[in-house]
């Protein structure tokens, strides 16, 4: 059996992976709130844990590993949201759901076993809150109630290494009067007439952020799991909160064993921000004719405990070199998952070395091997099966269009007027279809939203 080590935040140190139950391997991702398009950042931590969720099926079977990974549908921008927009709140995040979902399949990421909202499981929320409160953990203060900090002081912040008096003094944030200590975090809040609300002991409220989570996990994993893992951006105050919650409603338990961290993204060296004009989203980019699979590819040749920088050229880079082992393939099938690219991701997840590891797999010419490690790391989003269902006629009008696009190309590159490949590529991403330019020619790879219709037109 593969050995898997990986780098555990709590302990600052990589261990060798040892589940609880090797016949119930448990992770718990924090997922995304939804209230609007995921960005490019947001995908990051959906294809890193992709990659471990993959590689735990393939080590200890796809029937022995349970994936949580949650969304936060009650949440203040979502209120925002509906108060600007004028939409009823379940129709957008239902809406906003959907499009998480599709994106990130686009970007060949597997569904987790379990996708909960976070309003479906208010029951649990509200009863955890009351164990707590009833232990000494919380306190009710103005129709708020807060979890008690100074009741877990001894082991609060131990996940990001900070002490209670050090938060408080680098705390930026207005503190609320109602608060015993200005680091104790709301776990229930009151809500007026037009906000979303729920019954409960301390009046109509609805949840904190940091609750949510603790109560999902522990409903759904137990009061002991083995991984947990989000964004380095969620380790304080969120998963700081959910340890120390969790622990004190189970305390029975260990939460989560292993913690895993990403690290943030950047876009040609610099914060995505909209102010520099350089915020984009997941969709922004697959509109743009920009595959899921080279997104993801882009991605995993940076190890995800390192920023990890988008730019133009590692994108046209990424399409050059996929196109290239898509080529290859010929007739071949995927054969055993080489284990060179299997001990480069058990070793923490080194995405790097195990792209190398299929580099030197597509130098020697091992197709089987290419195939197999490419699959194992979710890379190749066009399944031969999809491929292989469109009819004689679908492909020859995919190539017919294949065709205009070559000689327009050609004409364009006399002219310097690319209006009509760009019209060509336009209509293509339309009907799903992948575009793929480089020196070698043009390759058009039909997606899992093709529709052949769109492009009679263009015949």
């Amino acid at each position: 059996m593969t050995t898997i080590k990986l780098h555990n935040t709590r302990t600052r140190r990589k261990e060798v992976f040892a589940p609880l139950d090797d016949k119930n391997v448990r992770m718990y991702v924090c997922g995304p709130t939804v209230y609007d398009r995921a960005h490019l950042g947001n995908a990051r931590p959906v294809v890193v844990f992709d990659v471990l969720y993959r590689l735990l099926r393939h080590v200890y079977g796809s029937d022995h590993v349970t994936y949580v990974r949650n969304f936060t549908d009650v949440d203040d921008k979502i209120n925002a949201r509906a108060a600007e927009s004028g939409r009823e709140i379940g129709e957008i995040t239902a809406e906003t759901t959907q499009w998480f979902l599709d994106d990130m399949g686009e970007l060949g990421a597997l569904k987790p076993d379990h996708m909960p909202r976070a309003t479906a499981y208010i029951p649990q929320m509200v009863a955890m809150i009351e164990d707590l409160v009833t232990k000494g953990h919380a306190y009710e203060a103005e129709g708020h109630v807060l979890f008690a900090v100074d009741s877990w002081r001894e082991k609060y912040g131990a996940l990001s290494g900070r002490s209670v008096d050090d938060m408080i003094a680098g705390a930026r944030v207005e503190v609320a009067p109602y608060k015993r200590n200005p680091m104790d975090f709301v776990l229930w809040k009151p809500s007026d007439d037009d906000q979303p609300g729920w019954d409960s002991p301390w009046g109509r409220g609805r949840p904190g952020w940091h609750i949510e989570c603790s109560a999902m996990a522990h409903e759904l994993l137990g009061e002991s799991f083995d991984i947990h893992g989000g964004g380095n951006d969620l380790m304080f105050p969120h998963h700081e909160n959910e340890i120390a919650q969790s622990c004190c409603a189970h305390p029975e338990g260990d939460f989560a064993r292993y913690w895993l961290h990403n690290e943030m993204l950047q876009v040609e060296g610099k914060k995505m921000s909209k102010s520099l004009g350089n915020f984009f989203t997941v969709r922004d980019l697959l509109d743009t004719a920009v595959s899921g699979e080279v997104i993801r590819f882009v991605f995993l040749q940076t190890h995800y405990r390192k920023p990890m920088d988008w730019t133009e050229n590692k994108r046209t880079d990424a399409q050059k070199e996929l196109g290239k082992w898509h080529r290859m393939k010929g007739n071949e099938t995927a054969g055993q998952a080489p284990q060179q690219v299997l001990d480069a991701l058990g070793d923490d997840l080194n995405t790097p070395k195990a792209i190398a590891e299929l580099r030197k797999l597509s130098d020697a010419g091992d197709i089987p091997g290419l195939l197999a490690g490419m699959d194992l790391m979710g890379i190749r989003t066009v399944s031969d099966e999809f491929l292989s269902q469109i009819r004689e006629d679908e492909r020859e009008v995919v190539e017919d269009v294949r065709s205009q696009l070559v000689e327009a190309r050609e004409t364009a590159m006399r002219t310097k007027d690319f209006s009509e490949v760009d019209r060509l590529k336009s209509a293509l991403v339309d009907a799903g279809v992948e575009v793929r330019m480089s020196k070698e020619g043009v390759e058009l790879v039909p997606g899992a939203g093709f529709d052949p219709a769109k492009l009679e037109a263009l015949k």
